[in-house]
């Protein structure tokens, strides 16, 4: 949009521009020069200055020492960035048996993070069963193959458990020291005998995201949203319900991976231009 020679005003809630890819990655895995490249770039064009975590809500979730995997790592870029905490506690693996609830790719920046803060012990519980060792590409052709795999973070010796339900937590002086679990069939009922307990001090829960947060901005706004909790808006224009208010990314299409908040940013750029110009130049 600067580009194209509109004045353009970003409004971003940190102390500074990056979102997700500055706070929510590890600099183990994206060192922030890269961002910052892109940002100053974008600072010399004319640029100016799905969030609510999945819960966990069963018994002993008010402990402390249970945190969702996004206060977790935004904290830890803050710090190695030496940017001030705002006066927020610590939360550090340092000496501690860590349980990282959730399989996917932030449950492993949580392992690594961990790791790195010197944690005694990570485990990672996934309630989905373990996929195979090797894919079957006959089932899962032209699809993303399900097979087995461990990402650099888990190969530095978290230990993993799949097809596992996380029941209650319970603690001492208020702070979690256990997990009770149980083992799941493939209907996610659980079977019986099954049951496990897990000590730990530090519960990460990476679970992923169920939509944006709706109070503030959205509700002010009064958009409509979707029947996940997402701002409704169309691809072929990205308008939301407000003609002049536009939406793209994890805001209208719910978490996903950082190409398609990238490819969805560029065609909504290009739908603002063509809203305001009547016609636009930018590339799709």
């Amino acid at each position: 949009l600067a580009r194209a020679g509109h004045e353009v005003h970003v409004f971003e809630k940190y102390a500074k521009a990056g979102g997700l890819l500055r706070y929510g990655i590890p600099d183990f895995k994206m060192e922030k020069y890269v961002v910052d490249r892109r940002v100053t770039q974008m600072e010399a064009e004319g640029t100016g200055g799905a969030e609510a975590a999945r819960d966990l809500p069963i018994p002993g979730r008010d402990l402390d020492g249970i945190h969702f995997a996004m206060d977790f790592l935004p904290q830890q870029n803050r710090r190695v960035s030496n940017e001030p905490l705002g006066g927020e506690p610590d939360i550090l693996a340092d000496g501690k048996h860590v349980v990282v609830i959730g399989g996917g790719d932030t449950g492993s920046d949580c392992i690594g993070t961990s790791f790195r803060q010197g944690a005694l012990s990570v485990t990672q519980l996934e309630i989905m069963p373990a996929p195979p060792e090797h894919e079957d590409k006959g089932l899962t052709w032209p699809n993303w193959p399900l097979k087995m795999r461990t990402s650099s973070s888990q190969a530095e010796g978290a230990k993993r458990e799949y097809a596992v339900l996380t029941q209650s937590f319970s603690g001492e002086n208020a702070r979690v020291a256990k997990l009770h679990c149980v083992h799941v069939d493939d209907k996610f009922n659980p079977i019986a005998g099954s049951e496990f307990e897990l000590d730990t001090q530090l519960v990460l829960l990476a679970m992923g995201f169920v939509h944006p947060v709706h109070e503030g901005l959205l509700k002010t706004l009064g958009v409509d949203l979707d029947q996940r909790g997402n701002v409704r808006a169309n691809t072929a224009d990205y308008q939301t319900s407000r003609p002049n208010v536009f939406s793209a990314g994890d805001m209208r299409r719910g978490q996903s991976l950082v190409v398609w908040a990238i490819r969805e940013g560029r065609l909504c750029a290009r739908s603002i231009d063509q809203f305001l110009m009547g016609t636009t130049n930018l590339p799709r």
